[in-house]
């Protein structure tokens, strides 16, 4: 299965209040490390120091925090399979329930109503 559409379905499969993911990517062929390596650096993906067995580790946020959006990582990993590199994608770890902190003084009770409506808090 192309990595973009295996990506789709672990981001399908997730709670509705998710808010981090990490991936572990593993990629079949190894002489092909250096090509995906320079598309993953759009995503900022980590490189594991062990070989054969993870290659990257991916860190997806959902709406906010220091990490790659979701749309992003899938466009990332659809221009991998465009080039005919196959792999494999594993979740590592799923965070969820957690709300961003954000200064609301001085702002009117409107934005506050609105922020907590958003992220459910």
């Amino acid at each position: 299965m192309a990595l973009a559409d295996d990506f789709q379905r672990i981001i399908d499969a997730l709670p509705p209040d998710w808010t981090d993911l990490e991936v572990d990517l593993r990629i079949d062929d190894e002489s092909r490390y250096i090509d995906c390596a320079v598309f993953l650096s759009q995503v900022n993906a980590q490189v594991y120091n062990r070989p054969r067995q993870w290659h990257w580790r991916l860190i997806v946020a959902h709406s906010f925090g220091h990490a790659a959006a979701a749309e992003t990582v899938k466009g990332v990993l659809a221009k991998i399979d465009a080039e005919g590199v196959g792999g494999e994608l594993h979740v590592a770890e799923v965070r969820e329930g957690r709300s961003e902190v954000v200064q609301m003084w001085g702002r009117p009770e409107s934005v506050r109503e609105e922020f907590r409506e958003r992220r459910s808090i």
